[in-house]
């Protein structure tokens, strides 16, 4: 929210808004139950309303943060009010996997789409399932529309590196138990999302995945991070790996400075591991680690 004083020229929005200016909860049953099919929350907050304080709050670039999600509301209005005025604005949502319970009335019909839909009876899985139909309906309804209607779902867990936690009593079975500095379980997608979080990436920027030496490849941000999360690289791989790397990175002509990242428990040995940085190095990729 910015104070008057804070720009060049403006008014100070009324503090009183009425049913007529913001709409009401009827209206917003009916805006749910448009896009659902069924009336699925009791209370959700209307489109109108939460439009006007993004006019209010939320210039055309601002990103727009929901603590409490339910039914998707924030971000239904958000892609609504960017339809509205050519805004680029995005949101945040975050929402707890609350379970919904089938012995409550007021919770039985989202149960029920629930059960539909073949997901988890969960308040988050009607706040995905809403963002995902509003989006479609937004650019169903206006086809010169180019804003973005997609999002990306985050769920909340430990980190994917094993710390280090040594038994005094078994030091070489947990140093055996450490090589793999992976936790079982996690999927390249895991790993390469703690990444971006680690090195202060944007979560929404554009991943895309080639296929080098046989290895799956992944290039964040136009090249900002190459990252190659096989679980195996021999020695013979190595090289036609790096120099395959080296070519997109060639191709992609990033602004700054790659960093490249390996398992490390995924070489051969330290061949393999030293002749591949070597490569790299040699085509100006300097940065490289191994997790």
């Amino acid at each position: 929210m910015r104070y008057l004083k804070e720009v060049q020229q403006g008014i100070v929005p009324p503090t009183w808004w009425t049913f007529e200016d913001c709409g009401h909860n009827d209206e917003a049953q009916k805006e749910t139950a448009g896009l659902i099919g069924q009336k699925v929350f009791s209370t959700p907050k209307p489109l109108r309303l939460i439009q006007r304080m993004l006019t209010v709050g939320a210039d055309a670039d601002s990103v727009v943060m929901d603590f409490f999600a339910g039914s998707g509301a924030t971000g239904h209005a958000v892609l609504a009010q960017n339809n509205v005025d050519g805004g680029n604005r995005r949101y945040v949502l975050i929402q707890l996997p609350e379970p919904l319970d089938s012995g409550n009335a007021d919770q039985k019909a989202a149960v029920d789409f629930c059960t539909q839909l073949g997901k988890p009876h969960t308040v988050a899985e009607i706040t995905k399932e809403r963002l995902r139909r509003a989006g479609n309906n937004i650019r169903e309804e206006n086809p010169m529309f180019a804003g973005d209607i997609g999002f990306r779902v985050f769920k909340l867990d430990s980190s994917n590196i094993r710390a280090w936690e040594p038994a005094p009593d078994d030091l070489d079975g947990t140093l055996f138990d450490s090589v793999e500095h992976i936790k079982p379980g996690r999927t390249e997608s895991d790993i390469l999302y703690e990444l971006l979080l680690k090195l202060g990436l944007d979560l929404c920027v554009p991943i895309d995945t080639r296929d080098i030496a046989g290895k799956p490849v992944h290039s964040v941000g136009g090249g900002v991070l190459m990252a190659c999360l096989a679980t195996s690289i021999a020695r013979e791989e190595a090289e036609p790996l790096a120099l395959g790397m080296a070519a997109w990175r060639r191709e992609l002509a990033p602004a700054g400075e790659t960093a490249c990242v390996f398992r490390d428990s995924a070489f051969a040995d330290d061949v393999a591991k030293s002749n591949l940085a070597a490569i790299l190095s040699q085509h100006g990729l300097t940065n490289v680690r191994s997790l």
